[in-house]
């Protein structure tokens, strides 16, 4: 029979550590589990096991983590700023350096041949715009004849050479037909004012040098750009020649 005492045997017959953990969740007022002890009603003390693997671990309530740099506006505010002054210096630094290398980069300069070709061209050949053929009248100070146009294709002083003076060893030198290059004139010297003729070369109009394409000034019609085969047949009076500052 159970004496007025034995309503409290249960936590007598704890041992320390388990009545330590049951004070103390009483203490604590926390709910995290249930406490459930047997007493022994032959006091044999087998409660006070019983009583340990009872009591349940209360969890703890889980640490709060640290701001991150993202949730952190007044630690991330500073850094980001310097990410973003570290980006804006570099991009910076690159523009400089690629103007000063375009700076230091020439513009690529064009060969004295396709100043001649360029030079031919002003005159607006085959356009409704040529200059008109004339052995009398003048271009921007050249002769409007076939050898004022070459002259003034070459960079020659006004108002240019006649065909004669073209040949002269000072402006040519004589080559062959297959080793014509763009800017290197086909001449026929021979002959009157009438007949003699100059043409400048420009390219070959096929594979088999046939024919080539060609700038002159040719009469009763003006500047013109044609293929022509001048200098190509057996026989022919037309001559290559080199201009000598090409």
């Amino acid at each position: 029979m159970q004496g007025k005492h034995g309503k409290y045997r249960t936590f007598r017959n704890l041992n320390p550590r388990a009545a330590g953990a049951l004070a103390g969740v009483a203490a604590l007022g926390v709910i995290g589990g249930i406490v459930q002890v047997t007493a022994d009603p032959f006091g044999s003390g087998s409660g006070s096991a019983d009583s340990v693997a009872a009591v349940q671990t209360v969890p703890r309530a889980p640490k709060q983590a640290d701001p991150s740099p993202a949730t952190a506006p007044e630690a991330a505010g500073p850094k980001a700023e310097k990410r973003k002054s570290d980006v804006r210096e570099r991009d910076t630094r690159d523009r400089a350096s690629r103007e000063r290398r375009k700076e230091a980069t020439p513009e690529p300069v064009a060969s004295p041949r396709s100043e001649v070709i360029e030079r031919a061209k002003t005159w607006n050949p085959g356009t409704s715009d040529r200059v008109s053929y004339s052995q009398s009248d003048y271009h921007n100070g050249y002769r409007t004849d076939c050898s004022g146009f070459v002259s003034m294709a070459l960079g020659l002083p006004k108002p240019g050479e006649n065909t004669v003076g073209l040949t002269s060893s000072r402006y040519t030198e004589r080559i062959s037909m297959s080793e014509l290059k763009k800017g290197d004139l086909v001449m026929d010297a021979s002959g009157t004012n009438t007949t003699r003729h100059v043409v400048i070369f420009e390219k070959w109009a096929n594979s088999a040098h046939t024919s080539y394409w060609a700038y002159e000034q040719r009469g009763h019609y003006g500047t013109d750009h044609r293929t022509r085969d001048y200098g190509l047949s057996s026989g022919s009076e037309y001559k290559a020649y080199r201009p000598t500052n090409l």
